[in-house]
C-alpha cells in the first residue's frame, strides 16, 4: 500500500520559469499538454510527445486551455444578482443564502421540486466525479437531467441490455483495424466521443499506410468524410433502416459470426426480415447495393469495426441505431477482437463502481416521460417549471452547463427559469443559462485543480492511467467544485434538520486525490506510486479480449433481442409506412447540426483564439436549395421550424446533402448586461431554438437531428 496523500502535489510556486506537464479536459481526447510558463505564466502549449495516448498530439482547444485560466470574464467569487446589476459577495454568505432558499423550497414543497441539471463539463471534472453524486443524493431529488439526455443516453441504454452496464459501451481498435465504418459521426473535429481517439488524422493515415478503409455515412460531407475512402450520403433520421438492412444482409447470407455466448440469433432473424436494403433506399437514399456491400465488406476484412455518434444517436430513433451498430459488430465476426470493438480495461472502472443501469422507475409530472439511469430527458424541462399543478420545479441548481444554448427550445427554457422561486448555478462565466441564476458559485478553473479522466479513461482506444496534478494554486478566495458540493449538502442538511451521516460527511470531505489513490491502488492495473513517477501517463498496453468474463449480464450471455429495445421496431415500421405514403414538400428541409474542432459545445466562443478566421455560424445549404428559393450566398435568411424561428447568414455548399442544412451547435450568444464583454457579440443562433422538445428517441433522449424546417429571406421593407 502507498501512504495516503501522495497524489497531492504542490502546483508551481509564485514566479515559476520552466515546463510543466498538464493534460487538456476540454474534450474526451484528454490530451497530454506540455505547458511553457515564464514568471508564473503559461505563455506556450504543446502536446506531449510523451504521452502514450495522445502522443504528442494537441488540437487548438488545448492551446486554448490558458485563454480560460486568464479570462477576464471568468468569476473567480460568488455573485448574488441584484436591480442593479451583479455583486460580488463571500462565500460564506454566498452558500448559506443558497442553503436557506433550497431548504425552505424543500420544506415547503418537497425535494422533487428542486431540480437539478449538470452538464458535459462535469464529465471532464475530477470533483465531479468523485463528489458529485453524493451531493446529488443528499438533495433527496429525483428531478435530475443533464447534457446526457441530449447526447449519448441511447448508447447507453442499448450498452446495458446488450451487456449488462450502461459503461460497457464497446469502441473501435482503431489502431488495429483494417475496416472502419463511422456512422453520423466526425472525429476529424471531435477526436472521437464515446471512442478516446486522440490524434484521430494521424491515425486515419496509419489505417490507411496498413492499407485499411475507412467508409463514412452522413448527410454532410464532413472534415471525417473528405479523408475517407467513401463517402454516402444518408437523409437525416434514416439510419435506423440502413443499419438494420445491414443486419439483415449478414443474417439471410449465412455471413453472420457471432460469439457463442450470444442469444437470440433466429428472433433477431424475424425481426429485421422487413428491413430490406431496398425499403432503406427508399427513405435514407443509401443504394440498396451499396447497403450490402459494406454489410459484406465488413465481415470480409481481416478486422473491422462500426462506430456511430451524434449523428445517430440524437434522432427520433437513436436507440435503435444505437443497438443495431452494436449487433453488426457483435455479427461480424471482430467483436472482442482485435482491430474490431472491445472493451478498455481502465485503471479506475467505473462498471465496477457505478449502477449499471435503470429505466422506468419513476415518471416525468407533465408528460409522463421515463427516467433513465436516474434522470429525467433534459427536453422536459420547461414544462416541469411553468405546468400549474402540485410537483411543480420551483427551485434549480444548474452545475456547469448552458442548457438555454444546448437543450430543446432553449428560448421557453430561458422564459420558464425566469419563472422559477430562486436559483443558483456553479459556473465559471455568466451565460445565457446562468443570468437567469440569483446566485452563480465559481469554481476553479482547468489548470487550477487536479486531475483524473475517471470517465474517458474507459473509453479510450489504448489503455493508459495519468494523474496531472493543479498547475497553479487557487485563490484563497477561491473554492474547488467538489469544497462547494460538500459545503451545500452538509449546510442544506442542517437547515432541514437531518445532518449527513458520517460516512456521506466523509465522502464529502475527502480530497479527490485521496480518493484517487485509494482506487489505483485497490484496481490492480498500476498504483498512485507508478502514475506519479510517470506524470506523462503510464502506458497499460493496446485494447486486449475480455469477453464473455467481463459481461454484467445473466449468466455472462448477450440476449440480442432485448425487448425493451426492440419493442421500438412497430414505432419504426409506422414512421416508415407514413413516410413512404407522405407527400412531399418541396419547401420543407430537414436540420442537422455540425461540430469544429475550436469549439467546445456552448462555450469558448468567448476566446479570440479559438473565433478568429472565416465565420463558422452559417447555415449552410447546397446550391440548388439555394436557387429554387431564389436565395444568394451570404444573404441573411429565415430558418423556421415548429418551435421557432432565427435569422442567420446562409452559406451554399456542396458538401451538404441536397434537401439538408446544417446549423452548429450552441452559437449566438446574448448575454447583455453583464461582466461578459466582448462575449455578447458573437454571431450566430442555436440550433436548439428549432429543435421540437416534443420529438424524442425511446431513451428519452432529444432528437435534435432530422428537425425539419423552412428557409427564406427575410422579409425587406
Amino acid at each position: 500500500m502507498t501512504r495516503m496523500g501522495i497524489l497531492r502535489q504542490p502546483p508551481v510556486p509564485d514566479g515559476f520559469t520552466g515546463t510543466r506537464l498538464g493534460v487538456c479536459n476540454l474534450c474526451e481526447a484528454i490530451c497530454g499538454l506540455r505547458l511553457t510558463l515564464e514568471d508564473g505564466v503559461v505563455t506556450g502549449v504543446r502536446g506531449n510527445p510523451d504521452d502514450p495516448l495522445s502522443r504528442g498530439y494537441v488540437c487548438p482547444k488545448g492551446v486554448a486551455l490558458a485563454d480560460v485560466y486568464a479570462d477576464p470574464d471568468r468569476l473567480r467569487r460568488p455573485v448574488r444578482r441584484t436591480d442593479d446589476g451583479w455583486v460580488e459577495i463571500g462565500w460564506d454568505e454566498a452558500l448559506d443564502l443558497v442553503a436557506d432558499r433550497l431548504a425552505a423550497t424543500i420544506t415547503e414543497h418537497g425535494a422533487d421540486a428542486v431540480g437539478l441539471y449538470s452538464g458535459n463539463p462535469n464529465a471532464h471534472s475530477l470533483g465531479f466525479g468523485t463528489h458529485g453524486a453524493t451531493f446529488i443524493k443528499a438533495l433527496g431529488t429525483r428531478s435530475r437531467f443533464s447534457a446526457s439526455s441530449v447526447d449519448q443516453v441511447p448508447q447507453q441504454l442499448a450498452a446495458w441490455q446488450l451487456f449488462g452496464h450502461q459503461l460497457m459501451i464497446p469502441v473501435a481498435d482503431i489502431d488495429r483495424t483494417s475496416f472502419l465504418l463511422v456512422v453520423g459521426a466526425n472525429p476529424m473535429a471531435s477526436n472521437g466521443s464515446l471512442m478516446t481517439v486522440p490524434d484521430f488524422p494521424q491515425r486515419v493515415r496509419d489505417l490507411h499506410a496498413r492499407d485499411g478503409r475507412m467508409v463514412v455515412l452522413d448527410p454532410r460531407r464532413t472534415e471525417t468524410a473528405k479523408v475517407a475512402d467513401e463517402h454516402h450520403f444518408v437523409r437525416p433520421g434514416t439510419d435506423a433502416p440502413v443499419l438494420l438492412a445491414m443486419v439483415r444482409t449478414l443474417l439471410a447470407e449465412g455471413l453472420a459470426a457471432p460469439p457463442a455466448y450470444v442469444d437470440g440469433l433466429e428472433r433477431l432473424a424475424e425481426l429485421v426480415e422487413p428491413f430490406t436494403p431496398e425499403r432503406a433506399e427508399a427513405v435514407s437514399g443509401v443504394p440498396a447495393e451499396v447497403t450490402r456491400r459494406l454489410a459484406r465488406e465488413l465481415v470480409a476484412a481481416d478486422a473491422g469495426a462500426v462506430y456511430g455518434r451524434m449523428g445517430v444517436t440524437t434522432q427520433d430513433f437513436g436507440t435503435l441505431c444505437s443497438w443495431a451498430i452494436d449487433v453488426l459488430n457483435l455479427l461480424s465476426g471482430h467483436f472482442d477482437s482485435p482491430g474490431g470493438v472491445m472493451f478498455p480495461e481502465p485503471a479506475i472502472d467505473l462498471v465496477e463502481l457505478q449502477g449499471p443501469g435503470r429505466h422506468g422507475r419513476w415518471h416525468s409530472r407533465v408528460r409522463g416521460i421515463a427516467e433513465y439511469a436516474g434522470e429525467l430527458p433534459a427536453a422536459v424541462m420547461a414544462e416541469e417549471m411553468t405546468e400549474p399543478g402540485e410537483g411543480r420545479l420551483r427551485a434549480m441548481v444548474t452545475v456547469a452547463g448552458n442548457p438555454v444554448l444546448s437543450t430543446p427550445d432553449g428560448r421557453a427554457l430561458a422564459e420558464a427559469l425566469d419563472g422559477l422561486d430562486f436559483m443558483v448555478a456553479i459556473d465559471i462565466y455568466l451565460n445565457e443559462t446562468t443570468r437567469h441564476a440569483d446566485v452563480v458559485l465559481p469554481p476553479t478553473s482547468a489548470l487550477e485543480r487536479d486531475q483524473y479522466d475517471l470517465v474517458f479513461h474507459g473509453f479510450a482506444v489504448r489503455n493508459t492511467a495519468r494523474w496531472t496534478p493543479a498547475v497553479h494554486a487557487r485563490g484563497d478566495d477561491q473554492r474547488h467544485d467538489w469544497e462547494v458540493f460538500a459545503a451545500l449538502a452538509t449546510r442544506v442538511a442542517d437547515r432541514l434538520g437531518t445532518p449527513l451521516d458520517d460516512a456521506t460527511a466523509g465522502r464529502l470531505a475527502a480530497d479527490p486525490a485521496d480518493l484517487v489513490e485509494l482506487l489505483l491502488d485497490a484496481g490492480g492495473r498500476t498504483t498512485a506510486a507508478e502514475v506519479l513517477a510517470h506524470p506523462e501517463g503510464v502506458d497499460l498496453g493496446p485494447l486486449r479480449p475480455t469477453m464473455p468474463g467481463r459481461l454484467r449480464t445473466p449468466e455472462q450471455r448477450i440476449d440480442v433481442v432485448p425487448a425493451l429495445v426492440v419493442d421500438d421496431l412497430p414505432r419504426l415500421e409506422a414512421w416508415l409506412a407514413g413516410a413512404a405514403s407522405a407527400a412531399s414538400d418541396g419547401d420543407e428541409l430537414l436540420l442537422i447540426g455540425r461540430r469544429h474542432k475550436q469549439d467546445c459545445n456552448s462555450w469558448l466562443h468567448n476566446t479570440t483564439r479559438l473565433t478568429r478566421g472565416r465565420p463558422r455560424h452559417h447555415l449552410l445549404m447546397h446550391p440548388d436549395d439555394l436557387a429554387a428559393r431564389g436565395l444568394s450566398d451570404g444573404e441573411r435568411v429565415e430558418v423556421r421550424s415548429r418551435v421557432g424561428a432565427v435569422e442567420v447568414e446562409v452559406t451554399g455548399a456542396d458538401d451538404m446533402m441536397p434537401g439538408v442544412v446544417s446549423l452548429p451547435h450552441g452559437y449566438g450568444h446574448q448575454v447583455e448586461g453583464t461582466r461578459l464583454g466582448h462575449a455578447s457579440t458573437v454571431p450566430g443562433v442555436s440550433i436548439n431554438d428549432l429543435t421540437d422538445p416534443a420529438r424524442l428517441d425511446v431513451s428519452g433522449n432529444a432528437a435534435f437531428s432530422g428537425t425539419p424546417v423552412t428557409v427564406g429571406a427575410l422579409s425587406r421593407p
